[in-house]
C-alpha cells in the first residue's frame, strides 16, 4: 500500500492512483513489490527537524528515506519494499529552478529516488550518483516525463 500525507504543506498536485501504479511498475522492473510506503510531504523546517532528530544531520535535503525493508528481511520478504519517505516541497521547488526543469518532473524524480533507495541503489559513493541518475531517468521515462540532462 502506498499512502500520501501532507505535514504543514498543501498536498502536491500528483495523481495518486497513477503515481502508485508507476511506483509499483518501477519496483517490478527490479523484481520487487510494494509493501507499505508512506510519503510525507513537508516543508524545509520539518525535513530539517527530521534530519536532526533521526540522522543527526544539520542540513536541508529534498528527501529522507526510512527503510523498513530490513525488518522484512527477518521475516523472509526481501522482495517487498517498505518505508517512510519525507519530501520537502520547498527543496523540490528550488531544485527544479536550479536544474532548469519543471516542478512536476523534479517532484516525480524525488518520489522515485526514495523508492530506488529502498531497492538498494545508493548515491553517496564513487560512481553511485551516476547509477542513481540513470535509474531515475529510466523511471521517469516509464512515467512519460521528459528527461533534461
Amino acid at each position: 500500500m502506498i499512502s500520501y500525507h501532507a505535514d504543514g504543506v498543501k498536498m502536491p498536485p500528483i495523481r495518486r492512483r497513477d503515481t502508485s501504479t508507476w511506483i509499483k511498475a518501477v519496483a517490478a522492473t527490479y523484481g520487487k513489490k510494494i509493501g507499505s510506503i508512506a510519503y510525507i510531504f513537508c516543508n524545509d523546517d520539518k525535513i530539517l527537524e527530521v534530519n536532526k532528530q533521526y540522522l543527526q544531520h544539520n542540513y536541508y535535503t529534498d528527501i529522507i528515506t526510512f527503510d523498513y525493508c530490513e525488518d522484512e528481511l527477518l521475516m523472509g520478504h526481501k522482495d517487498t519494499l517498505s518505508g517512510d519517505l519525507f519530501i520537502s516541497l520547498d527543496t523540490v521547488r528550488s531544485n527544479a529552478i536550479q536544474q532548469g526543469t519543471t516542478y512536476e518532473e523534479e517532484l516525480h524524480r524525488v518520489i522515485i529516488h526514495g523508492v530506488l533507495h529502498l531497492i538498494g541503489i545508493n548515491d553517496k559513493g564513487p560512481g553511485e550518483r551516476e547509477i542513481m541518475e540513470t535509474a531515475e531517468n529510466k523511471a521517469l521515462e516509464m512515467k512519460g516525463l521528459t528527461i533534461l540532462n
